[in-house]
């Protein structure tokens, strides 16, 4: 699509939701590297484009993880959500909104959009048999069922399909089958199950379909489907259950899937709310905004199928495009926790830079669905001679002469303007590139133009004229083509690359790359001292990256042998020496003041009275708390811990509070103790 109307397109943009129950890995990166790319490439145009997600938080999996882990599920999902947002905002993912869908928003649509369709008659139960845990008072999913093969007679097997031989089948058939959570062995049960009437949809999804709202390749799986015919979709679960209860109905919960996608409009009405956004605009049936969807290639039968039919049946608007990508593998296989390749966006970031994981993905991705291999020594080598050998090379070869002989300031004509007009010019196909998801083909662009700026800078080979009287002035006219050149290339790049391209604009002293800034020719133009913008990958740094990603997988080990939470028989953490307990300074603090976090639904922000010296603490107790009911009074906070940065705010410190199922509660000291004392 070409930029030539006048008013800023409106664009809503999503990636598919995390799961919170897991850390995020360089499996998941490609989505949101994909996506964020995509997104600030729209914003350097001007357009008016928002990038929303959110952490997927419901479902059996997280509950019995809190209960392993012996914390409540509100309180899981709360911390590893803002495990996903450090990643995420380490390699530079930058949402306009991450929300998570337990959350108030989603609650209230996930409702409006479920009676709309049951209303309209696209709603169905009927009682369907399940295998039930009687030890822990639940029905099994298949994935939590455990057994012999009844094909081939491996042992251990999940409930649907074989890991061994590839057969399929149902968890009844299973030989001598167990519940994975307790071993105990499952019993028949009936429940009253409800159901999406897909097939009622199956017209007007046929249309959509063939209407470019998705891949050709994506087209002719979705239609294979079809051909198959289509069932009526479960979307509900019975208690217990982390998600929402379905209205009127006690006792049945929403499937996750349900809830999972309408966590896009929650947290975009999230953000609509926040800033004053027409969110209607965007979701009503006849609106004119872009709705886009970026998914792995495995989810997109929910977001192809059952998605926009739960739309269309709510009198809500279809997505414009629902894009797939492929998988990543490393070195040409699948991912390895056991050969060091499952690597963690923690552990990378530990040892290299993630603007070179964004520059390569964005080097390999297409428009298409095939799988993305990160060979390392091929991403070794592509950064360092792209990124660092021909693009930074540019300006650290230029800007010392300009620094020596232009005092700094850039030659006031251009040597040579046909020159810098082309690599101008050059931007509107690379726009076009970027726009259709085509980004190794700009890469490819944009290193083309590399090398015939080398090319230039070489052939003249300012280093020798300089040592010539009377040449400083050529010089500088070399060197200063030089730079503007480098500015178009960092134009181009700032998509892929944000934070070197933050470096470079302080470089250049400019307010801006944004896309239509590289027709402004930078003539007597003032720059600063050159400082190395990217430095080369070494390979001994990927060689500890995949070493330490082995040891990830040997902590997880010790974590799943190591019993916790209400169900070990020792429910008391690692021990700690009295050394260790020192180290912790607990001081009695006056919460002076506490307030409600816009945008949270568990935070209190309090401002705290530390004997004259104030702090701000975010803490996830507004559940039990109201603001005004805590102003006065004395607690504990432990005062030596290091600040963390999150979205609403920085939190100095941490108080203490004790948690079971009847709530939480924060320590109080007794009566007499002054803010400011060391708790001893």
């Amino acid at each position: 699509m070409s930029n030539t109307t006048r008013h800023p397109r409106k664009i809503l943009v999503t990636s598919a939701l995390p799961y919170a129950n897991g850390s995020i890995h360089l499996g998941h990166l490609l989505e949101y590297i994909q996506t964020d790319i995509w997104v600030r490439f729209q914003k350097s145009r001007g357009q008016e484009c928002y990038y929303v997600c959110a952490d997927d938080a419901h479902g059996t999996a997280i509950m019995l993880r809190a209960e392993q882990e012996g914390l409540s599920s509100e309180a899981l999902i709360e911390r590893v959500s803002w495990e996903h947002q450090n990643d995420f905002a380490t390699f530079g993912v930058a949402f306009d909104n991450y929300h998570s869908t337990h959350s108030r928003e989603n609650r209230e649509l996930s409702e409006l959009i479920y009676t709309r369709l049951r209303d309209k008659g696209h709603i169905a139960t009927r009682d369907i048999e399940q295998m039930y845990d009687p030890v822990k008072g639940l029905f099994l999913a298949d994935r939590f069922i455990k057994g012999t093969c009844p094909t081939c007679k491996a042992e251990g097997q999940y409930g649907d399909n074989c890991e061994a031989c590839g057969a399929t089948y149902t968890p009844a058939e299973l030989i001598d089958p167990v519940s994975a959570i307790s071993g105990a062995t499952p019993e028949v049960r009936s429940s009253t199950h409800f159901f999406f009437k897909l097939p009622d949809f199956a017209d007007f999804l046929k249309r959509w379909i063939h209407d470019d709202h998705v891949q050709p390749q994506i087209r002719n799986k979705l239609m294979e489907w079809f051909e198959s015919g289509f069932n009526e979709w479960d979307i509900s679960r019975d208690a217990p259950y982390f998600g929402f209860e379905i209205p009127d109905a006690p006792g049945k919960f929403f499937y996750v899937w349900l809830d999972a996608p309408i966590g896009y409009l929650a947290s975009f009405k999230n953000l609509c709310d926040r800033e004053g956004i027409d969110f209607d605009s965007f979701w009503q049936q006849d609106s004119d905004a872009e709705i886009y969807h970026f998914i792995g290639k495995d989810i997109v039968y929910f977001h192809a199928l059952f998605w926009p039919a739960m739309l269309h049946g709510a009198d809500l608007r279809t997505p414009t495009a629902v894009n797939c990508h492929g998988f990543v593998t490393v070195n040409g296989a699948k991912m390895s926790k056991s050969r060091g390749t499952f690597i963690k966006a923690a552990t990378y970031a530990e040892y290299l830079n993630p603007e070179y994981l964004r520059y390569y993905f964005a080097a390999k991705l297409s428009s298409g669905v095939d799988d993305l291999d990160l060979n390392l020594e091929d991403f070794a080598a592509r950064v360092n001679s792209d990124l660092v050998g021909k693009v930074v090379n540019i300006a650290s070869r230029c800007a010392g002469f300009v620094k020596k002989l232009g005092d700094g300031q850039l030659s006031r004509h251009c040597a040579e303007p046909e020159m810098v007009a082309r690599f101008i010019a050059a931007g509107d196909t690379i726009a076009e590139d970027f726009e259709a998801r085509e980004f190794g083909r700009a890469m490819r662009k944009v290193m083309e133009l590399a090398d015939e700026a080398n090319t230039y800078i070489a052939e003249k080979e300012p280093w020798v004229l300089a040592k010539q009287d009377g040449r400083d002035e050529e010089v500088l006219d070399i060197c200063s083509v030089g730079i503007n050149l480098f500015r178009q290339l960092m134009v181009y790049l700032a998509p892929v690359v944000p934070a070197m391209a933050e470096g470079a604009r302080h470089f250049l002293q400019l307010g801006s790359l944004d896309w239509h800034s590289r027709h402004d020719l930078l003539v007597g133009h003032e720059i600063a001292k050159f400082k190395p913008l990217m430095t080369r990958i070494e390979r001994d740094r990927i060689d500890a990256m995949i070493e330490a990603s082995k040891e990830d997988l040997v902590e997880e080990q010790k974590l799943k042998e190591t019993p916790k939470g209400p169900l070990a028989d020792d429910p008391i953490a690692d021990e700690i020496t009295f050394d260790d307990f020192a180290k912790v300074d607990l001081r009695i603090v006056r919460i002076a003041k506490a307030e409600y976090v816009e945008g949270a639904d568990k935070l209190l922000k309090l401002t705290l009275d530390l004997g004259g010296e104030n702090r701000t603490v975010f803490a996830g107790i507004r559940s039990a708390y109201a603001p005004e009911a805590l102003e006065g009074h004395l607690t504990v906070m432990v005062a030596n811990l290091a600040p963390r940065k999150m979205r609403f705010g920085v939190s100095e410190g941490m108080v203490l509070a004790a948690g079971n199922e009847a709530g939480i509660y924060l320590l109080e000291p007794h009566t007499g103790a002054e803010p400011g004392q060391r708790v001893t």
